[in-house]
C-alpha cells in the first residue's frame, strides 16, 4: 500500500491552519456545542490546549495532567489571571488546576468531569499503560464525554521525512481499523458509544488514505447515579498539584459588591451630570446673566425643604437638589439595565452599597454633592 501511495502522490502536504491547531479547533467546536462545565485535559503538555479553553464561557473547571513537569511549568504562567480579569470579573466561576503524574493512575481530582480529552497521547504510552488507560479515564474518571485522537498511520506516507513513526517517543502508530477495533472494545466494554472522524484532510484523490489525525468521540450512554459512581474510588492522590489559579468571579461576593459598587457610583454621577446640565440650560434659555443664573441655581437646589426630603425621594422616581447636595433614587438606580443585571433584585442593590456608598438617612437614595460643580460655576 506504501509503495503505491507514494507512486500516486509526490506532492508536499501543507496543513492550513497546523494540524494541531486543527485538533484544537475540534475540541473548542465541541465545547462550544455541548457545553460542558468541567473539562480535563490529559497529557495537556504546555498547556495550549487548556489556555484556548479558558476563554470558552461555559467551562467554570479546567485541569490538565502530565507525566512531564517541566513541560508544564514552562508555560503554565499563560493559564493565571490577568489584570483585565479582576477590572471586569466574569459572571461564572473558573479554576484551573494543573496535576503532575500519570494517566495509569487513578486520583478522586480528576472526577465529575463533563469532558475529557486525550490529544495525541495514546501512542507515548509504554504498553503496560495502555492497557490501564482504559480503566482509568472510562471505569473510574467516567466522564460524559471523551475525545480520543492519535495519528493515522495509513497517511504516513504521504508525510516527507517520515519513514516508521511521526515522532521518536511514539511507542506505536495505529491504522483506522487497529484504533477503532481498540476504541470499539472500550466502548463495549464500559458502556460508551463512539464516533470516529479527524482533522487534516488528504489531497484530492487519496481520500482513501483517510485523516492526518484520526479521533474518536466517546459518549457515556448512562446517567451515573451516586449509587453507580465510582464505588472503588481511592482515597489516596495519586497526582501532585503544581498550579492552581481561581479566577475572580462575580459569583463571589467579594467581587460582585466591588462591581456593584463601581456601577452605582458611575450611573449616581451620569444622573447628577445630567441634572445640573439640565437645570443650567434651562436659566440660559431665558438670557439670564451669569450672576443671576447662579442666583436661581442655587435657589433650584434649596427649593426642597428638609421636612419634605424623605417624603420627595420616596414618591418619585426623579433625582433632585437640595442645598449642595443631588439626591438619586435608588429606583432610579436600579432602572439602569447594568445595575438590574448585576443585582437581580433591588434589596439585593441596597444590601450591596450599604456602608459603601452615601445614602439619604432612610436609605432611599445616593446622595451626590455639588460642591465641585459649585467651584466650576464660580470659575
Amino acid at each position: 500500500m506504501d509503495k503505491n501511495v507514494q507512486e500516486r502522490f509526490t506532492g508536499v502536504i501543507k496543513f492550513t491552519p497546523p494540524l494541531y491547531k486543527q485538533r484544537y479547533q475540534f475540541i473548542k467546536d465541541l465545547v462550544g456545542k455541548y457545553k460542558p462545565k468541567k473539562v480535563a485535559d490529559l497529557g495537556c503538555a504546555d498547556c495550549t490546549l487548556l489556555w484556548m479553553l479558558k476563554f470558552c464561557s461555559c467551562i467554570e473547571v479546567l485541569a490538565g495532567l502530565d507525566i512531564c513537569e517541566n513541560v508544564m511549568k514552562e508555560k503554565m504562567h499563560r493559564l493565571s489571571p490577568l489584570p483585565g480579569d479582576y477590572l471586569q470579573p466574569a459572571e461564572r466561576s473558573l479554576t484551573v488546576t494543573l496535576h503532575h503524574g500519570s494517566v495509569a493512575h487513578k486520583d478522586p481530582c480528576m472526577l465529575g468531569f463533563d469532558l475529557i480529552t486525550c490529544i495525541e497521547l495514546i501512542e507515548h504510552l509504554e504498553e503496560s499503560e495502555l492497557e490501564k488507560f482504559p480503566e482509568v479515564v472510562f471505569g473510574f474518571m467516567a466522564p460524559t464525554m471523551v475525545v480520543i485522537s492519535t495519528p493515522n498511520s495509513e497517511f504516513n506516507p504521504l508525510l516527507p521525512g517520515v519513514t516508521f513513526f511521526r515522532h521518536p517517543d511514539h511507542k506505536f502508530e495505529w491504522n483506522r481499523a487497529e484504533f477503532q477495533s481498540w476504541a470499539l472494545s472500550i466502548a463495549r466494554c464500559y458502556d460508551y458509544s463512539v464516533e470516529f472522524t479527524g482533522v487534516g484532510p488528504p489531497p484530492t484523490g487519496m481520500e482513501d488514505v483517510g485523516f492526518c489525525t484520526q479521533i474518536g468521540v466517546f459518549v457515556r450512554k448512562y446517567s451515573q447515579t451516586s449509587e453507580t459512581a465510582h464505588f472503588e474510588k481511592p482515597t489516596k492522590a495519586a497526582y501532585k498539584t503544581v498550579f492552581k489559579a481561581v479566577y475572580p468571579s462575580l459569583k463571589d461576593e467579594k467581587y460582585l459588591q466591588n462591581a456593584v459598587v463601581s456601577e452605582v457610583v458611575f450611573t449616581a454621577q451620569v444622573i447628577k451630570r445630567s441634572l445640573l446640565d439640565h437645570l443650567k440650560s434651562e436659566h440660559e434659555e431665558y438670557n439670564d446673566s451669569p450672576v443671576e443664573i447662579k442666583s436661581k441655581f442655587q435657589h433650584s437646589k434649596n427649593c426642597v425643604s428638609e421636612d419634605l426630603e424623605k417624603l420627595a425621594v420616596e414618591r418619585s422616581m426623579e433625582p433632585f437638589v437640595n442645598g449642595n447636595v443631588v439626591y438619586i433614587p435608588l429606583t432610579k438606580i436600579f432602572s439602569f439595565s447594568k445595575v438590574n443585571q448585576l443585582c437581580g433584585t433591588f434589596e439585593k442593590l441596597r444590601k450591596l452599597i450599604t456602608g459603601k456608598v452615601t445614602l439619604s438617612s432612610d436609605g432611599s437614595a445616593v446622595m451626590v454633592s455639588t460642591e465641585h460643580e459649585n467651584e466650576e460655576e464660580e470659575n
